[in-house]
């Protein structure tokens, strides 16, 4: 069974750091570009970073772009290095995977989820 699992959310204030991680197990994702989406509270899922399946090439939000870090330590390990939080960045932050790295650009429509981890960024 094929599982993407979150964690690292948690309560921070305003200018603080958190990094998240996303654990995948159940199969490799050696040839998945994977990614972190998250839901602001009362809004859509959106996009927020990608990283390519050889980690060599990397998207960002323009909203988060110079703040957060996408990185892959191997096939099946991602993690998301956010500095200087905002209140605005407060969401549930889900990891997600695809074969095709484009596909972020349709929406909600990746291959893989994980059930997500809550950031709450005080002011």
């Amino acid at each position: 069974q094929v599982q993407l699992v979150e964690s690292g959310g948690g309560l921070v204030q305003t200018g603080a750091s958190l990094m998240l991680s996303c654990a995948a197990s159940g199969r490799t994702f050696r040839s998945y570009a994977m990614g972190w989406f998250r839901q602001p509270p009362g809004k859509e899922r959106e996009f927020v970073a990608i990283i390519s399946r050889s980690g060599g090439s990397t998207i960002y939000a323009d909203s988060v772009k110079g703040r957060f870090t996408i990185s892959r330590v191997n096939a099946n390990t991602v993690y998301l290095q956010m500095n200087s939080l905002k209140p605005e960045d407060t969401a549930v932050y889900y990891c997600a995977a695809d074969s095709d790295f484009s596909r972020y650009t349709r929406g909600n429509v990746m291959e893989y989820w994980g059930k997500g981890t809550l950031v709450t960024v005080s002011s």
